[in-house]
């Protein structure tokens, strides 16, 4: 077992470094409009927040380890800056999820983390009343421990009336096909549930190369490794009704799946029970969405591979915003259909309470 620390380390050095370098990318607060440009209704389903309880979680970890306060996008973080983007771009609503708590899991004391993933979408829960049909929730799960992760699970979708599950590509030295999981994927195979997985780099990938995040390689390569993992683990296969949603296009999938493929050929008995259908259906069955992914060459892999349907607009704000999301997908050169698509269309079907609460 890998040491966990400097990975994670690694990884709030480069939320620090993201708080010093990309408050330019925050428009300014402006009084609070109650709805989205009439020119655009915009769903983004990759959004993220930051609570007051789980920022001060946060700069807790940060002094331990003798960095600064966490500023800029993260620890400037408040829901009149994210509505005033949100309205900024034309996006109607929201879906919220944590991307920046994974590495606090590693030094915590396991006792304490179910409690902070309650705080967290209990504070999401309030944002959605108090700002009806703007924001959604990919409920935080407390895992890796699977017993708290259930309880979790009953309350976010029972009580709260979760969109999904907003959960990490992996927990420090374990992907998600590890069959340790299995309780927690059969229950939300029983729900019919949007599992949405946001990358990180694991232990072996943090800090490989000074001065250069994870988030450059790393997390798209994590979102790859998620795949395999539950491929292999035979997760995919035994799991159906679960509704797996990769970020970022996919990260490094849709550039490395003939390779998958090509090389999958030496494993032909065990893909036979884990993939009946081959590779390429489980991948063109998997969702995706767009969030900093918008690169002409990317987008174009991914519409290429993938069926329009199954991909969804995101923009992965505070850290890159909306217009640097929409403008390149809509200069892509795709049909005015597939883009309603991917901009609101695929996300209202694939969360049927919007249809209620949006016009």
């Amino acid at each position: 077992m890998h040491d966990c620390r400097h990975s994670s380390v690694s990884r709030m050095n480069f939320l620090a470094a993201a708080g010093a370098s990309a408050t330019m990318l925050l428009p300014g607060a402006r009084a609070l409009a109650q709805g989205a440009p009439a020119a655009k209704r915009l769903i983004d389903i990759h959004h993220h927040y930051y609570s007051p309880e789980l920022l001060a979680v946060m700069n807790a970890w940060q002094a331990k380890h003798n960095l600064p306060p966490l500023g800029g996008p993260i620890g400037g973080w408040t829901p009149e800056k994210t509505l005033a983007e949100m309205d900024a771009t034309g996006i109607q609503t929201a879906i919220l999820s944590v991307a920046s708590m994974h590495g606090l899991w590693f030094e915590a004391d396991p006792k304490t983390v179910p409690a902070l993933a309650r705080s967290c979408n209990d504070y999401v829960a309030k944002l959605m009343r108090d700002h009806p049909g703007r924001f959604g929730m990919f409920a935080t799960l407390p895992m890796p421990d699977v017993n708290a992760s259930l309880v979790e699970v009953k309350y976010a979708f029972d009580t709260l009336h979760a969109d999904g599950i907003g959960i990490p590509t992996s927990w420090g030295d374990r992907w998600p096909g590890d069959a340790a999981f299995d309780p927690l994927w059969a229950e939300l195979n029983r729900r019919k549930a949007m599992v949405v997985f946001h990358p990180y780099a694991p232990n072996c990938c943090g800090g490989l190369q000074s001065g250069i995040n994870e988030s450059y390689l790393e997390y798209p390569y994590d979102t790859a490794r998620t795949f395999m993992s539950l491929l292999f683990g035979g997760t995919l296969v035994k799991y159906r009704d679960v509704r797996w949603t990769l970020c970022h296009g996919g990260g490094a999938l849709p550039y490395l799946a003939g390779r998958i493929n090509s090389l999958a050929i030496n494993s032909r008995e065990k893909l036979d029970v884990i993939a009946p259908n081959g590779i390429d259906y489980e991948l063109k069955r998997l969702y995706y969405d767009t969030a900093n992914a918008t690169y002409a060459p990317t987008m174009a892999a991914l519409i290429k591979y993938v069926p329009v349907s199954q991909i969804m607009f995101g923009t992965d704000y505070p850290y890159v915003t909306g217009k640097q999301n929409v403008g390149p997908l809509e200069s892509d050169g795709l049909a005015p259909d597939d883009v309603a698509a991917i901009e609101r269309g695929n996300a209202m079907r694939m969360i049927p309470r919007l249809k209620g609460t949006l016009s």
